[in-house]
């Protein structure tokens, strides 16, 4: 049991509620409109960009060469993988790169990874760490979860994406980042223990906004 195992009961509430949000559950029984799910890939695929460059500033900011090897990892695995299978998916839902790329980030994603960009340039790697810990552990629980109830027969596209997510090299990826984290906040002070909890929680109501603002196709009102 170690740091990151009190930060996930901290935020046991937020994440219970994130993981029974209709758009989850619509995803895991095939019921979610595919317009929200449109909706949700090209926002998606915005912040994956943004979620990398937080990560590249981790390698910078990296203790051992090794910690910095598996950072590095971590950007490859979205940049060269993660996203490559977002343009597939995408273009299987009738969107294509063109129009992905021409997508304008809502205010959710906005100010979802402003969080993460700033926790990133003024926060040491454990910060970093903790900032992008909710989506990497969130999305194995959550593919994890709707993986053990079953792909949804009516929609198979959404039974890739829960396939993509439950794999065991996302899986590693997060675990390894839960063992950073325990082991950053072994030598932490109280200050710095203190940051990384609030980087972490406002992560987490992050991680249940954006699915949120999917689900109401969120878009700016003026």
């Amino acid at each position: 049991m170690g740091y990151s195992d009190d930060l996930r009961r901290m935020g046991a509430s937020m994440w219970e509620t994130e993981q029974n949000h209709p758009f989850v559950t619509g995803i895991g029984d095939g019921s979610l409109p595919l317009e929200n799910f449109r909706h949700y890939m090209r926002q998606d695929y915005i912040f994956l960009i943004e979620y990398c460059r937080a990560i590249s500033l981790a390698v910078a900011k990296a203790p051992t060469v090794e910690d910095m090897g598996w950072f590095a990892k971590l950007i490859h695995e979205t940049l060269n993988t993660e996203m490559a299978l977002h343009v597939g998916f995408c273009a299987d839902f009738g969107i294509s790169k063109e129009e992905l790329l021409a997508t304008e980030p809502s205010p959710t994603t906005v100010g979802y990874t402003n969080h993460m960009i700033q926790t990133g340039f003024s926060g040491s790697a454990g910060e970093i760490a903790t900032v992008i810990l909710p989506c990497a552990w969130g999305y194995c629980e959550i593919g994890q979860m709707l993986a053990d109830r079953g792909a949804p027969e009516s929609q198979p596209l959404y039974g890739r994406w829960i396939e993509m997510y439950n794999s065991p090299e996302f899986e590693e990826l997060a675990a390894w980042l839960r063992s950073f984290v325990d082991r950053i906040a072994k030598d932490a002070g109280e200050e710095e223990l203190a940051r990384m909890k609030r980087a972490f929680m406002i992560s987490s109501q992050y991680e249940y906004m954006f699915w949120d603002a999917a689900y109401r196709l969120e878009t700016w009102p003026v």
